[in-house]
């Protein structure tokens, strides 16, 4: 992969990582700031779905952040867009549309075809 490319994908993965830890602070400071007792157990009900809604996204967020992590320190490495399976270089269309693939789309479709067929 040629320099200019990792400096794409580096600049790229800092600034969603930015992102994405500026959105988990203040989704924590969001439900934080929750002080009324709701009374009507409705409403409870309600706050209570939201908030098992909302710390599921976060769960999801998180495993991203540690993904886009995992991407910086590969790029820091020298072994960013070598697919883990087979050890060739993921194309730069894969990684354009998912940067922090760990395998290449023909190992990507094998895991996934194996997945499906365990899953079934």
């Amino acid at each position: 992969m040629k320099e200019s490319d990792l400096a794409y994908f580096k600049n790229l993965l800092i600034i969603w990582l930015d992102e994405l830890l500026d959105k988990a602070y203040y989704t924590a400071v969001g439900l934080r700031e929750v002080n009324d007792p709701l009374q009507d157990p409705l409403d409870r009900a309600v706050l209570a779905s939201e908030h098992n809604f909302t710390f599921r996204m976060q769960e999801r967020e998180r495993m991203l952040i540690n993904k886009v992590k995992e991407s910086l320190e590969d790029i820091e490495n020298n072994v960013y867009g070598i697919c883990d399976e087979c050890g060739e270089e993921i194309s730069i269309e894969r990684l354009k549309a998912r940067p922090v693939a760990r395998r290449c789309i023909r190992c990507k479709s094998a895991q996934e075809k194996i997945e499906k067929v365990i899953g079934s």
